[in-house]
C-alpha cells in the first residue's frame, strides 16, 4: 500500500461516492480543477454546481471546462453559504478547498462561519453514503481560526448520522493541508432557522 497525498485522497473519496447521473457541488470553484473532476464523475447525465465569490475564479473554471468540452456544470458567482438557494435536489458529493484562490488576492479567503453554514446545507442535500470533502489550507492569515471553527463544528456532528474523518501527514512542515471528510450514514434532523 502507498499513502495517497491529500489531493489524491480527496479524489479517491469522491470517486467512491459519486456515480454517473448524480449531482455534486464544488463549493470553491477556484481554478476549476475540482469542478472538472466532479463533472467527469457525474457524466453527461449528471450535474455539478460550482460556487465562487470571485469572477476571476468563475472565468478560470469556465475556460477549463470549455477546454474539455464539459457542459454539465452550473457556474454560480455567489458564496457557498447560499448553496440551498441554487441546489434543491439530492447530491452525491461536495468538495471545498479552504483558503484563498491561488494566483489571486490572498486577502479574499474562506471563513469559518460561511463554510459551516454551507456544510450544514450540504449535509441536508447529501444522499446516504454521500461524501463531503474539505481540503483545509490553514497557513494563511485567518486560516487557523477557520480550521479551528470547522473542526469544532464537525466534531459535534452526531456520529449516528455522520462519520467524520481527518486525514493528514503530521510530520510535514509549514502548515500542510489536511482533509476532513464527512460521510452521511443516516438522515440528519432538519434544524429550524
Amino acid at each position: 500500500m502507498k499513502l495517497q497525498r491529500v489531493l489524491q485522497y480527496a479524489q479517491t473519496l469522491l470517486s467512491q461516492a459519486i456515480e454517473k447521473g448524480e449531482s455534486a457541488v464544488d463549493a470553491t470553484a477556484g481554478n476549476g480543477h475540482d469542478t472538472l473532476f466532479l463533472a467527469e464523475l457525474a457524466g453527461e447525465s449528471g450535474h455539478v454546481y460550482a460556487f465562487d465569490i470571485q469572477q476571476q475564479a468563475i472565468e478560470a473554471t469556465k475556460y477549463r471546462l470549455a477546454e474539455h468540452n464539459i457542459n454539465n456544470v452550473s457556474l454560480i458567482l455567489d458564496g457557498h453559504e447560499n448553496v440551498s438557494k441554487y441546489v434543491q435536489q439530492e447530491i452525491a458529493g461536495a468538495i471545498f478547498n479552504l483558503g484563498y484562490l491561488p494566483g489571486a488576492d490572498h486577502e479574499i479567503v474562506t471563513k469559518g462561519n460561511t463554510t459551516i453554514t454551507a456544510i450544514g446545507q450540504l449535509l441536508q442535500l447529501l444522499k446516504i453514503g454521500g461524501i463531503i470533502v474539505l481540503v483545509v489550507y490553514h497557513g494563511h492569515e485567518g486560516g487557523k481560526r477557520e480550521r479551528d471553527e470547522v473542526l469544532e463544528f464537525v466534531s459535534s456532528l452526531p456520529q449516528k448520522n455522520v462519520h467524520v474523518l481527518r486525514y493528514e501527514f503530521i510530520n510535514q512542515k509549514n502548515d500542510p493541508p489536511f482533509i476532513i471528510a464527512l460521510e452521511k450514514v443516516k438522515q440528519l434532523p432538519i434544524e429550524s432557522e
